[in-house]
């Protein structure tokens, strides 16, 4: 009950009712971009800014690992 009360407090302080809270609750809520969706969206830019790949293009195992190589 002190959830509902505490709901009616600031309805009343919105000039409006719990239901229209509710109700604009669940709206935004549908509207929000889960998480997946934002993550595959990202995904999508991240793909999408790569020009070109050629497996030629790794660096070598020193330079990946910071090491000189022994001579």
């Amino acid at each position: 009950m002190e959830v509902y009360r505490r709901a009616r407090i600031k309805a009343a302080e919105n000039d409006t009712s719990v239901s229209a809270l509710v109700r604009e609750f669940l709206m935004n809520l549908g509207e929000k971009e889960s998480d997946y969706e934002r993550r595959q969206r990202m995904q999508k830019e991240v793909l999408g800014s790569i020009k070109k790949f050629r497996a030629g293009d790794r660096l070598k195992r020193d330079a990946i690992h910071d090491r000189n190589a022994l001579r």
